[in-house]
């Protein structure tokens, strides 16, 4: 019996009923051999992990563009932070960890540079739109790799697709990460707003703070024991009413308070002229794309797609200097 072997009747011994085994997974698009070592969901999470989409995370924006300070989060930090949520709540229900964080840490691999300011940008500009859950599918179906991509399982797949609030995850451990993203983002949005000044912690009504805490901590603790006590030995991820309700309190004060709150978005148009100006620049010269690019053209993928897979790619630092390169004059030297 080999290593993998040992981890699948593992996990058919110990698991929940309910948990998506790995000895079960709909497959890859394209047939592998298996790995002796590591079972399919483990091989997924390696794959992202490894991946140069994931490592451009650590220079893309979570909520404030460029902020002046070490502690704020970047969507690498967020995915990291829901992936351990998400680890957490699987681990206390028997669920697939392994699948849980392969999921949480594909989830916004096809992320814009500057975050939803670039996201809107594109989808503003694009005939086909752009979505980031379905870009980040793409990316690990197509772009990574050089066009090849990571081949990665159904499950994962899905997951990733379908991490936003409209979307339905065809396992319980994508719907852990559904929730697990949203906790994570209302979670250290707080924490970052107040970081640089743009919310005390008395603001939050204390119609909230009653029901869920008064610190990030305190509601970050409530918001995973209420889905594991609520979730315990069922067919679904829920959270209680009174713990919902004051989620989605939460979620509507972080979006009057921060999300759209101008100072802590004045930038942010900057940031989507800035993309539009890239995504035009490239249609117009389709030249000027990277060759791993150049090839997916010549397949008969759609110029506005192909401009989209690498304008979006991007990180914002490399955004910020393929503009300063293409529109701002340089010194005149000899």
């Amino acid at each position: 019996m080999t290593i993998r072997e040992k981890f699948e009747q593992y996990e058919k011994e110990n698991l929940s009923l309910y948990a998506a085994l790995s000895t079960n997974s709909k497959g890859r698009l394209t047939e592998e051999d298996p790995c002796d070592i590591r079972t399919v969901f483990q091989r997924d999470r390696d794959r992202i992990i490894h991946c140069k989409a994931f490592r451009r995370l650590k220079d893309k924006t979570q909520v404030f563009l460029t902020p002046e300070g070490d502690h704020y989060r970047t969507r690498l930090t967020h995915t990291l932070e829901v992936s351990q949520n998400a680890r957490t709540i699987a681990k206390a229900l028997r669920l697939n960890e392994e699948l849980v964080e392969a999921i949480a840490l594909g989830h916004d691999l096809g992320h814009t540079p500057f975050g939803h300011a670039g996201e809107r940008a594109l989808n503003r500009v694009c005939p086909f739109g752009f979505e980031h859950s379905d870009q980040s599918v793409r990316t690990v179906d197509r772009l990574e790799k050089k066009g090849k991509g990571l081949n990665l399982t159904y499950e994962v797949r899905d997951g990733i697709r379908n991490h936003q609030t409209t979307g339905k995850p065809h396992t319980l451990e994508g719907k852990i990460v559904r929730f697990s993203d949203k906790i994570a983002y209302i979670h250290h949005d707080m924490d970052d707003a107040v970081r640089g000044g743009i919310l005390k912690e008395s603001d939050v009504p204390a119609e909230i703070r009653d029901v869920l805490g008064s610190t990030p901590g305190a509601r970050l603790n409530c918001f995973i024991h209420d889905i594991v006590t609520n979730s315990m030995d069922k067919d679904d991820i829920i959270m209680s009413e009174p713990i919902a309700e004051a989620m989605q309190k939460l979620r509507r004060f972080m979006f009057d308070r921060v999300y759209e709150n101008p100072e802590a978005k004045s930038e942010e148009s900057k940031a989507e002229g800035l993309m539009e100006t890239l995504y035009f620049y490239y249609l117009k010269n389709l030249d000027k794309l990277p060759e791993e690019y150049l090839n997916i053209l010549s397949e008969g993928e759609p110029r506005e797609r192909v401009v989209c897979d690498y304008v979006g790619a991007m990180s914002d630092r490399f955004a910020i200097a393929v503009y300063e390169e293409l529109y701002i004059p340089k010194s005149w030297q000899i």
